[in-house]
């Protein structure tokens, strides 16, 4: 399944990750509705959680899966993003990535992918 040491935290990050929680944009508390309180197939997500030297906006622990929401300053930090995914998933985990438009213009679209991808992680 995963490395044992995926869930390393720096201090750096965990200090970030408290303070990116409390200023979620509003794809972020669009989608946190649906993944909260284990609302999503049953399973538990966490906001903002540190991986290593980065913060992931969403975490499943169980089904070892990341969601990223990009808003346009992505297009810019392709190179940021594809090192960040490959030590995600050099970890083990699945990296899900959505624009911020999609999530909040078409959510039932995005939670099908992510309903999906649970459900194969879960066999």
């Amino acid at each position: 399944m995963c490395a044992k040491n995926w869930w390393i935290r720096h201090p750096r990050t965990q200090h970030r990750a408290t303070k990116l929680r409390k200023l979620p944009t509003d794809a972020e508390s669009r989608i946190w509705y649906f993944l909260r309180r284990r609302n999503l197939l049953g399973y538990r997500f966490r906001r903002q959680a540190p991986i290593g030297p980065y913060i992931v906006d969403f975490l499943c622990v169980e089904a070892a899966l990341v969601i990223e929401l990009d808003g346009g300053q992505h297009a810019d930090a392709k190179d940021y993003d594809s090192a960040r995914d490959r030590f995600l998933r050099s970890r083990g985990l699945t990296v899900l990535r959505f624009w911020n438009n999609d999530v909040l213009q078409r959510t039932e679209s995005v939670l099908e992918v992510i309903v999906r991808t649970l459900e194969k992680r879960g066999t």
